[in-house]
């Protein structure tokens, strides 16, 4: 699948499923924009990236603030002409037990994961209607199904980004716009690879398939619902989990 005309918006591209989802993106010839809070790592991983021959521009952006995406989104819009491919990956985790949580602790956890999806969708979605194309893949995570002790804000933005992709898909199936999610289990990222062994034993045994994923296999399913070959795919949630969750 080689898109050269391609253009895809990718946030929280920094590190993570996000990086590697980039990088996949990358290999099939379409020009990225890869963006984070923090400009000086995701300037280094568009080195990296773009020293492998991709085409990547690095873009700051906090997806959390509604302006920023505005004025970032039309920059990237005026540079490229369009964008063809939005994934929405950025995201924050701000665990704690229920009776812990502070206002703040849960409203930034909210506005980050599930507001900030809204707001790059809104601010895109023009475009690809104009072009009636577009491919949208907002990455869930099982526990926005199953639930998890501490994460209530962060499972409950991604249960609501799980409504968002549905509702969206429902409005611009006619514009030849897919939205899909992918919910990844448990993946190793550094984020899971820190967790103390007994911990990573506990979740091993909850996986039926006795691993944890990689960023790989994240990224090749995002690859696949943002190609051409997946256009009669859309308000799915594509489940990335070894069995944990089906």
């Amino acid at each position: 699948m080689v898109w050269r005309e391609s253009v895809a918006l990718v946030t929280g591209a920094s590190r993570g499923i996000g990086r590697v989802v980039a990088e996949a993106l990358c290999e099939t010839g379409a020009t990225v924009f890869v963006c984070s809070r923090d400009l000086a790592a995701v300037q280094v991983a568009a080195e990296e990236m773009t020293s492998k021959g991709g085409r990547v521009r690095p873009v700051r952006m906090d997806v959390s603030r509604a302006e920023e995406v505005r004025q970032t989104v039309q920059t990237i819009l005026g540079e490229a002409g369009q964008i063809d491919i939005l994934v929405n990956n950025a995201g924050i985790r701000r665990d704690k037990l229920l009776v812990r949580m502070r206002d703040e602790e849960w409203q930034e956890v909210l506005q980050a994961n599930l507001s900030g999806s809204f707001y790059c969708i809104r601010q895109i979605i023009p475009a690809m209607s104009r072009r009636r194309y577009g491919r949208i893949i907002n990455i869930a995570s099982v526990v926005g199904f199953t639930g998890n002790p501490g994460q209530a804000n962060y499972a409950a933005a991604k249960a609501g980004l799980v409504g968002l992709t549905r509702s969206v898909a429902r409005e611009y199936a006619g514009r030849g716009i897919t939205v899909n999610a992918v919910a990844p289990g448990f993946i190793e990222t550094d984020m899971v690879l820190d967790l103390a062994e007994p911990v990573r034993e506990q979740i091993l045994q909850s996986i039926p398939m006795g691993r944890m994923g990689t960023a790989r296999e994240v990224a090749d399913t995002v690859v696949f619902l943002a190609s051409p070959e997946a256009g009669y795919i859309t308000g799915q949630v594509i489940h990335v989990n070894g069995g944990l969750y089906a």
